[in-house]
């Protein structure tokens, strides 16, 4: 990929003179990045091929008629995935007014082929289909390459033929075809399509009312997307769709939901929120984190790099017995590396999570609720140490609720505010009242929940906060790797504020002034403002403090969540943007880390990568606990709570700490939420 990236037209130049050359250096470079997902780029060389070919004629060379075709087929997919819906569908009409090539030729199979792809891209199965029968079937795909293709290829075009069938619903045609490929000695070494194949059999067997046969394929689906660390090739520019990873394991937690196994719904819910976090980090190499075995761990990574990617297909070559003993040696490496650092297997792999474990590490007189769905299907499990519980919540448009929810606090609008906030109470916590036995809750939101502020709702009498003391963990199962770190620091407190970003618009004054308050008060701490307040000095002076507190800016990105991050000072030796992933490869063993002039995304409520990924981040550094903030508040409100709140640990828990200073600033300051609701606590709560 590098090299296909760092080659330039210009380049090849020297060695081909040709169109079709040229043009098939961008063809290439499109086809790379769209195997890669990124639609932008395999856009912008997609666009690239075919604006060359436009400025030098089509019709110049009778060579650049497949460039052409090609370029057309592969832009029209990459605009469909990238929700380019208007653009991908000016690529379709251009093939299908293309006359250069007549039924029988070579080149026709290739241009038919091209249309199918972009219509399955964009979701048209029907047209896809009658395209597909208008050029005569199945014999059409196997026409295709016929003569110089692989046993690889043939895979694809028959999964793509049977997709087509099964998305149109004729269950009957594509499950004897589905069938007939689980039986391919080769299928195992297609993960791609291989754990769809399994899930679409598990939706026909679910249709065929064999809810038995349905959970056995969605199992084994599951099974195929934990086997591989990285994100499984979504060989899009074959096919013309990605398969949704997560959309197989919403399927087996509603069918087993449905059914009343809750226990065992929770396990796959638990186990989906483990593979996002496996997808974020699969192109990270190296983890440093707090484990004394690293150079063990790191060793045993690289081995499982390695293995992953010698047991799956390869430039289109299948040998079926190496892949076999590579899958083996996957397997064996990930026991390998959950015995010798399991915080780094969480990071790396996704095991069967151990539910009866989970509910001993709930603290007693504490209720656990945990969400997970998509669209307007929410499910939420409530768990203590003695039973697991689920119900299912009707929750139409959520995202955009909890987007208006946030306005009207940005606004302060009291009245819509407290109208808003009492329909999410009324969808989200009411119909769990009943089961909820304790005044501590944990809540493990699930996309854009990860944005709401729970502390906020109301039920018409009284906000969640006047009743509930409330923590935010990313899934139950991190339990397990939080640490009790009040004690071995050298320091107190470091304090971050108002790093100096060279423009004066982002300067902080208010949190300048917040954090020489709190810094007063707090024996052994170190203050670095303005040009001190460096992204080095983090790195430098972090691990030896109990508390560090960051009053600084902050960027988030759902789309790129490791390059999220804290807008701190530059300097000769880092850029100053500490980025979540940087924080994947520090040691930061610190008590609490607080944020508290960041404001993750207000404007953008997405699925959660970016939150998720900041306080897993800070949790594999070491971390204890995490507050943080869901905007930016009023600078008097912060600092009054920030100095309540650090005034309130020397005497309590971290939650109870939080939870006093935001009453405080509730009942003494201000009552709207905008000015103390923002924030929350996730971690440990000692």
């Amino acid at each position: 990929m590098e090299k296909i990236e760092k080659t330039e037209v210009n380049a090849l130049g020297q060695f081909f003179t040709e169109t079709i050359f040229k043009t098939r250096a961008y063809n290439l470079k499109s086809e790379a990045f769209l195997e890669l997902g990124d639609w932008e780029k395999a856009i912008q060389y997609g666009e690239k091929s075919l604006n060359f070919i436009t400025a030098e004629g089509v019709s110049a060379w009778k060579s650049t008629d497949y460039p052409y075709i090609d370029a057309l087929g592969r832009l029209g997919v990459a605009y469909a995935l990238s929700g380019e819906k208007e653009k991908a569908l000016n690529m379709l009409e251009k093939l299908e007014s293309y006359k250069a090539v007549i039924r029988g030729d070579a080149l026709y199979t290739i241009l038919q082929l091209g249309k199918i792809k972009i219509c399955v891209a964009l979701g048209d199965y029907n047209r896809a289909k009658s395209f597909l029968e208008s050029y005569g079937g199945a014999p059409f795909f196997y026409r295709i390459g016929a003569g110089n293709r692989s046993e690889y290829e043939d895979l694809l075009k028959n999964f793509l033929y049977q997709k087509i069938h099964f998305e149109t619903g004729d269950f009957i045609k594509s499950k004897a075809g589905y069938d007939e490929l689980l039986k391919h000695p080769a299928i195992e070494t297609n993960a791609s399509i291989y754990y769809q194949i399994l899930a679409d059999r598990g939706a026909i067997s679910l249709a065929e009312g064999n809810r038995k046969e349905a959970i056995k394929f969605y199992q084994l689906a599951v099974n195929v997307i934990e086997l591989h660390r990285a994100n499984i090739n979504t060989e899009a520019g074959k096919i013309g769709f990605v398969g949704d990873k997560q959309q197989v394991y919403n399927n087996i937690v509603a069918l087993l939901f449905n059914q009343g196994q809750y226990s065992e719904a929770f396990e796959y819910v638990e186990r989906a929120k483990a593979r996002a976090l496996v997808d974020m980090l699969s192109a990270r190499e190296r983890f440093a984190g707090v484990n004394e075995k690293l150079k063990d761990s790191t060793e045993l990574l690289a081995k499982l790099y390695i293995a992953e990617y010698e047991s799956t297909v390869q430039d289109g070559t299948v040998n079926l017995d190496q892949a076999s003993k590579q899958r083996a040696i996957v397997i064996k490496l990930k026991r390998e590396i959950k015995i010798a650092d399991p915080e780094l297997a969480s990071l790396v792999t996704v095991t069967q999570p151990d539910i009866a474990g989970i509910q001993q590490l709930i603290p007693p007189r504490e209720t656990l609720i945990e969400y997970f769905g998509s669209g307007d299907t929410f499910y939420a499990f409530i768990v203590n140490r003695d039973q697991v519980k689920g119900v299912k919540l009707d929750v139409k448009d959520l995202r955009r609720r909890i987007e208006l929810f946030r306005q009207h606090i940005m606004s302060r609008d009291s009245y819509q505010c407290q109208l808003e906030g009492q329909s999410l109470y009324e969808k989200l916590i009411k119909p769990l009242e009943r089961t909820i036995q304790s005044t501590n809750l944990t809540i493990v939101p699930h996309g854009a929940l990860h944005y709401l502020p729970f502390n906020a709702l109301n039920s018409g009498e009284e906000y969640l906060i006047d009743r509930y003391n409330i923590r935010v963990l990313p899934s139950a199962s991190v339990m397990k790797f939080l640490k009790d770190r009040r004690e071995g620091h050298a320091g107190n407190l470091l304090a971050f504020g108002n790093p100096d970003l060279g423009d004066p618009t982002y300067d902080l004054p208010g949190a300048q002034n917040e954090v020489i308050a709190i810094t007063k008060d707090q024996p052994k701490s170190k203050l670095l403002l303005r040009s001190q307040a460096t992204e080095t000095a983090v790195k430098q002076y972090g691990a030896g403090f109990r508390y560090l507190h960051f009053a600084t800016h902050g960027t988030f990105d759902a789309e790129k969540p490791l390059s999220s991050g804290l807008l701190m000072s530059s300097d000769s030796e880092n850029d100053g943007t500490l980025t979540v992933g940087e924080l994947y490869d520090l040691r930061l063993p610190a008590d609490l880390v607080t944020l508290s002039a960041c404001e993750t995304a207000l404007g953008k409520v997405a699925n959660g990568d970016d939150v998720v990924g900041f306080t897993r981040g800070f949790l594999y550094a070491g971390t204890s606990s995490i507050v943080s903030s869901l905007w930016k508040v009023d600078d008097k409100a912060t600092s009054i709570l920030m100095q309540e709140f650090y005034k309130s640990l020397k005497e309590s828990d971290k939650r109870s700490a939080l939870r006093l200073a935001q009453l405080k600033v509730k009942d003494t300051y201000n009552s709207h939420p905008y000015f103390w609701a923002a924030f929350q606590i996730t971690g440990s709560v000692q």
